[in-house]
């Protein structure tokens, strides 16, 4: 699997408020925002559930990646979407940094990358728990 994941019963505008809150525990913050249904209707003129893409930072990790393998930005930031299911329910997920890490040629990422991923299990274990 190359993602984790929670949903959750909350409503879209808690959901994303009580994830961006949970980033910003563990100490990340999110450096960009696509909102994937405004942008396919703007693009294509297709409706799509509510979808958004938060490329969340957690800068004292990021600086140990690309310290351990300069070109590991290629993988950065890591992204968390909030996304509408048919059931009315919002999934949280995030990329697995250890999953994805799993491509570079160099061991020295890996610590990294699984440090990265409990912070981000813990965040989204917050969100669930809200």
């Amino acid at each position: 699997m190359y993602y984790l994941q929670i949903n959750t019963a909350l409503d879209w505008d808690t959901a994303e408020a009580k994830t961006r809150e949970a980033l910003q525990e563990e100490g990340f913050g999110v450096l960009t925002e696509i909102d994937m249904q405004a942008t396919f209707k703007k693009k294509i003129d297709q409706d799509i559930r509510p979808y958004k893409i938060l490329g969340a930072c957690n800068p004292q990790m990021a600086f140990e990646a690309v310290g351990a393998e300069p070109e590991i930005g290629i993988l950065l930031p890591c992204n968390v979407i909030l996304r509408e299911l048919e059931n009315g329910q919002i999934q949280v997920a995030a990329m697995d940094p250890e999953a994805a890490f799993q491509v570079v040629d160099n061991p020295d990422i890996l610590p990294v990358g699984k440090q990265v991923r409990e912070m981000l299990q813990r965040a989204l274990d917050r969100v669930a728990a809200a």
